[in-house]
């Protein structure tokens, strides 16, 4: 079944240095993109991720120190991967939770600006482990009956992940294939940033899922404990978290702004 889309869909795949978001890098990323007519084109690109890749990742991707020495740097790449996934929407395997935080991390680093605004994004993982709690490899041979060959290759696993989720909108009736539908169902929780420190309760509001705030708004936290917005800025958490949070803080001091000018208008007017 092919996918029913109003504007392309970019399926892609990281190969890193490990799974720290906020200090790990992309040493390959390949990109498969979908247009709603059924035209698909692909990019893969080695990347120098200017610190070393440990050996025990290097056994897992097989991609070495010596391979990607020569090779561009993200920061070079990130122009052009922006410029192919502008006005799309996102997919991947367990992508929620960590290729586009980690990509979200390397574009920021690159001084080129990304958000999920105005675009969705897809799971496959989470709508696999819903269904059938499996791994990718395992997902591949479930829904479409063949081994996957080359895991780990970053093209090949964003293939693979493409074509499971067209096998799973023929295999379950209940998906609409529809990716509004797709990126809601392929999610646990509504995430404020990518890596889940900051959620979105039932009202809509942000909420803290760490720490002695722990589910606590956000905006509360802010106007009492002035120095844990600044200690969370400062600490080892991922740069687009910092940017969620910074925006949520001039929000709340524009609010407070805005609502102090009430209260002087509306004491001006009783004197008058």
């Amino acid at each position: 079944m092919e996918l029913k889309l109003t504007k392309p869909i970019v399926f892609f795949d990281l190969e890193t240095t490990g799974i720290n978001i906020a200090t790990d890098r992309i040493v390959e990323i390949a990109l498969l993109k979908v247009y709603p007519n059924g035209n698909k084109e692909s990019k893969t690109w080695l990347v120098n991720p200017e610190i070393e890749i440990p050996k025990e990742t290097t056994a897992i991707h097989g991609i070495t120190n010596e391979q990607v020495v020569n090779e561009p740097t993200f920061k070079e790449l990130a122009p052009e991967i922006s410029k192919i996934i502008d006005g799309c929407d996102l997919s991947g395997f367990n992508s929620n939770r960590f290729d586009i935080p980690l990509l979200a991390e390397e574009m920021i680093r690159a001084k080129v600006n990304f958000d999920m605004n105005d675009r969705v994004a897809i799971d496959v993982q989470v709508i696999f482990h819903k269904k059938e709690e499996r791994t990718l490899s395992a997902g591949y041979k479930f829904y479409c009956g063949e081994d996957l060959e080359n895991a780990h290759s970053a093209m090949v696993d964003t293939t693979a992940t493409y074509e499971i989720l067209k096998a799973q909108l023929e295999k379950y009736d209940d998906l609409e294939n529809n990716v509004d539908f797709l990126s809601e169902y392929s999610r646990y929780h509504k995430r404020a940033d990518f890596a889940g420190f900051v959620l979105f309760n039932d009202e809509n509001e942000e909420i803290f899922t760490f720490g002695k705030y722990k589910n606590q708004k956000v905006e509360d936290v802010l106007l009492k404990d002035k120095g844990y917005f600044s200690w969370i800025q400062n600490a080892d958490f991922p740069l687009y978290t910092k940017k969620i949070l910074k925006g949520i803080k001039e929000r709340v001091l524009h609010n407070k702004k805005e609502n102090t000018l009430e209260d002087l208008q509306k004491k001006f007017n009783k004197k008058l």
